[in-house]
């Protein structure tokens, strides 16, 4: 496989050491919920490092996965993450998950990354255990986030499938949209300005709405406290950088880019999840190179741009291939 040349994967999940009964116990619970993985997933930092050398993938920035677990096992698992970037610093980077369902839980695990985990960015669920990342509580976890101009990572939480499908294909896109909707009319990304927001799988359904969102989001009968115009809100929508996750079609690519400029697409893989597979990746990679929608020199800023995002990671690695040389 031809290489890519030192691409970035924003959008890369890990796991800490499980046994076999755990990987099992999941397994079977992924099937009844009608994502049919043909047999347990083992997430191991060798095999995804072989994988991304296929890949041509200079580095990943790991994300839990997005499962949502308690506290400490939340906590173990940034540690695990920390020890990994440790282990591989040209390879690997951390974006931290909070628990935002308690603020102070929150801030106190932002304040342990500047001593203990040394995070490059934070990965947020859309929901965790009910609370949705626009719940005014809250308010001081964004501040001090957005005192520290942090780049957030936004992955749609597990919900239940609609009918018989898995959520997979149609529920997790839509839930990222709600989301961002939901933050939008509240002013998330006014109030907040120096927040980079990354959102998985290419925004999912929200491109393809964010014309809708123009027309009709403005309208006197809309719920819209601050009084957002269309304009604000065409404005703030440009504000986000998506990812290409399991969206590098043109389909995807062509709604993205009437909602964000070119340069706020940023490669990203999916890799880690039982849905996600060293074959569908390689399709992705596939579409993008031969993508109608960007310029093939777009499409390698496109997998590069990240570095730009996470400066200390772009550092790591130049420092890896220069002890190499």
């Amino acid at each position: 496989m031809d290489k890519l040349n030192g691409w970035v994967d924003i959008h890369a999940h890990f796991t800490p050491p499980t046994t076999a009964e755990e990987r099992e116990a999941q397994w079977r619970q992924l099937r009844n919920a009608h994502l049919l993985a043909p047999e347990p997933y083992h997430w191991q930092p060798e095999t995804m490092l072989a994988t991304m050398d296929r890949l041509g993938i200079a580095t990943q920035m790991l994300s839990p996965v997005p499962v949502d677990p308690p506290l400490p096992q939340l906590r173990a698992w940034n540690d695990y993450g920390a020890q990994l970037v440790a282990d591989h610093p040209g390879r690997f980077g951390l974006l931290a998950g909070l628990p935002t369902d308690d603020p102070d839980a929150a801030l106190a695990e932002i304040a342990r990354g500047d001593t203990e985990t040394h995070p490059d960015g934070y990965l947020l669920t859309t929901r965790r255990s009910g609370v949705p990342l626009g719940d005014p509580r809250l308010a001081p976890v964004w501040e001090e986030l957005d005192r520290r101009s942090a780049v957030l990572f936004i992955h749609p939480s597990a919900v239940p499938p609609a009918f018989r499908q898995t959520a997979v294909l149609v529920e997790l896109p839509f839930e990222t949209t709600r989301t961002v909707v939901d933050l939008l009319y509240a002013g998330f990304f006014r109030r907040y300005p120096r927040l980079t927001v990354v959102l998985a799988h290419c925004g999912g359904a929200l491109p393809a709405l964010s014309g809708r969102l123009g027309l009709l989001g403005a309208e006197e009968y809309v719920f819209n406290p601050l009084g957002l115009t269309a304009d604000d809100i065409r404005t703030d929508l440009a504000k986000l950088h998506l990812d290409t996750a399991a969206a590098g079609t043109d389909a995807n690519l062509a709604a993205a880019v009437t909602m964000v400029p070119r340069d706020h697409l940023v490669y990203g893989a999916d890799a880690g999840v039982p849905c996600s597979n060293e074959n569908n990746m390689k399709r992705n990679v596939d579409a993008l190179r031969n993508s109608h929608v960007l310029t093939p020199q777009e499409v390698d800023a496109l997998g590069r741009r990240a570095f730009d995002l996470f400066p200390a990671a772009a550092q790591r690695h130049r420092d890896a291939l220069a002890a190499a040389a």
